[in-house]
């Protein structure tokens, strides 16, 4: 009887074995390179994976895969494709790949860009739509955005004065996180002399390094446990320290408020926060933090990498940056701030913009995806569990959707129907279906008043006359690799 006992489980196994076998070598995979033992396709992806791809897919489709490590990866690269992904099989498609690292502090579970579409983030979403990013409520913040830009024009106004060159990138960084606190928390949180600020954008930069390096536990699911290269420990400590600013100032604010509900800002997104903890949109605490911290990752890094992109690529080519300027001095009176309502009437301005998110944007691969199950995209299987890519550097570079998509043309968008809100796949730089970036409408608010203000009030030279150095460092958010230098001159 145990023979047969033994028997009979060795049958079930060799069944169920030949059945898996059997269905995996039915499976038709995108094509692509061959991988090695163990390692797969790894050293395939350089150092700059977003252009290593976009350089494959010329080779192997629009459509390939690849094995990094013990993980499929299926990556698209061309507007159809991306279709197919963001809408067509979004619903099977709609789960993230999460990085090791961001297991800390349990951020996969709570997360808002992270965790699976669920209740919590149906919440997150009814929280960020129709509360943090409704358009009442930008409305009504609109003066805290307009004195920071204000601030930032004067800052550069001394620079010009005294002939001195400007970091672009340093001071964009500082305004964006500015604006951001400011619409978040009514404060300033990047006061060059603030310690509080020193250690806000050490853990801004230091989250977004970890979240974007190459780490073998993502790879290799089986080394998850050893941490083998320390990011999850490191990211431990920023997170942490996050935690603890983000903490300390959303008590102050609940005690401020319980003491004298008149006396704290009643137009900033911590206040609907608070305000909505007793109704259908409540989220507790510690999910309260952890959006706070997406909200400032997210927007911090990439809205000023995005502006100093395209302050580059205006400053290579004058004659954009000589219309652009035209554009703004004739719609707008001399020396006249420029506000959010004019953007509209700026067509040139919102094409630059455009422009310079479709030549770089700056989360190159998105945010990767993982197939809840087995789809069929063109004829191809993605396999459930697979990590999905769209490489939307690729797509905004393609030759089948743009003419000449390697110069910086923003003409190319004046008359255009393509907008960025994630209905036009060939330009996703926010992402595209129901996770589409919720700080869209923000960004796209921030980005043209800063980038107009600038160019607005002055003339910009390179230093030295030398030549703009455009290479770029992969990271989540893929920043310019050499600080962009330029000097102001006030406008006569």
């Amino acid at each position: 009887m145990e023979f047969l006992a033994y028997f009979l489980c060795f049958c079930a196994a060799f069944f169920i074995l030949r059945l898996k076998w059997k269905t995996r070598s039915t499976q038709k995979l995108p094509p692509g390179p061959k991988p090695l033992p163990v390692i797969g396709n790894l050293l395939d992806l350089g150092d700059k994976p977003h252009k290593s791809l976009a350089a494959m897919a010329k080779v192997y489709g629009p459509i390939m895969s690849l094995k990094l490590g013990r993980v499929t990866a299926v990556v698209v690269s061309s507007s159809a494709m991306a279709k197919e992904v963001l809408q067509t099989n979004e619903h099977s498609l709609c789960d993230r790949a999460i990085p090791d690292s961001l297991t800390a502090y349990d951020h996969n579970e709570v997360g808002f860009p992270w965790i699976s579409v669920s209740p919590l983030w149906r919440k997150y979403r009814k929280i960020c739509n129709s509360t943090l990013f409704a358009r009442k409520i930008l409305d009504a913040n609109e003066n805290l955005r307009r004195k920071k830009v204000e601030e930032l024009v004067e800052i550069v106004r001394k620079s010009a004065l005294k002939g001195e060159a400007v970091d672009i990138g340093r001071l964009l960084f500082t305004t964006t996180l500015n604006l951001l606190s400011n619409t978040i928390f009514s404060v300033d949180l990047a006061y060059p002399k603030s310690e509080l600020a020193r250690q806000f954008k050490k853990c801004v930069q230091g989250m977004m390094e970890l979240a974007g390096k190459s780490n073998l536990s993502d790879y290799f699911p089986m080394l998850r446990k050893l941490d083998i290269q320390g990011m999850r420990k490191r990211m431990e400590i920023h997170m942490g320290s996050f935690f603890k600013i983000l903490d300390s100032m959303v008590e102050l604010r609940r005690k401020e408020q319980e003491l004298d509900p008149d006396s704290v800002p009643n137009n900033d997104m911590l206040h609907y926060l608070l305000k909505n903890e007793g109704s259908d949109a409540k989220i507790d605490h510690n999910q309260m933090i952890h959006l706070l911290i997406v909200l400032f990752v997210a927007g911090a890094d990439t809205s000023s990498v995005s502006l100093q992109w395209a302050m580059a690529e205006l400053l290579r080519n004058p004659e954009k940056l000589a219309k652009a300027q035209v554009e703004i001095r004739q719609v707008l009176r001399k020396n006249k701030p420029m506000e959010e309502a004019d953007i509209s009437r700026l067509p040139y301005l919102q094409a630059v913009v455009k422009e310079a998110l479709r030549l770089h944007p700056v989360g190159p691969l998105l945010l990767p995806r993982k197939a809840k199950q087995e789809v069929e995209i063109a004829g191809f299987t993605v396999p459930k569990d697979a990590q999905v890519m769209i490489n939307a550097w690729a797509i905004g570079r393609d030759p089948m959707s743009w003419e000449n998509p390697e110069s910086f043309e923003p003409e190319r968008f004046l008359g255009s129907e393509i907008d960025i809100k994630g209905r036009s796949f060939e330009l996703i730089p926010f992402g595209g279906g129901r996770r589409i970036c919720p700080g869209l409408s923000l960004a796209m608010r921030m980005m043209p008043l800063m980038l107009g203000s600038l160019i607005s009030f002055f003339d910009w030279k390179v230093e030295n006359g030398l030549e703009i150095n455009m290479d770029d460092r992969f990271s989540v958010a893929v920043e310019m690799a050499h600080p962009l230098i330029a000097i102001p001159s006030l406008v006569v």
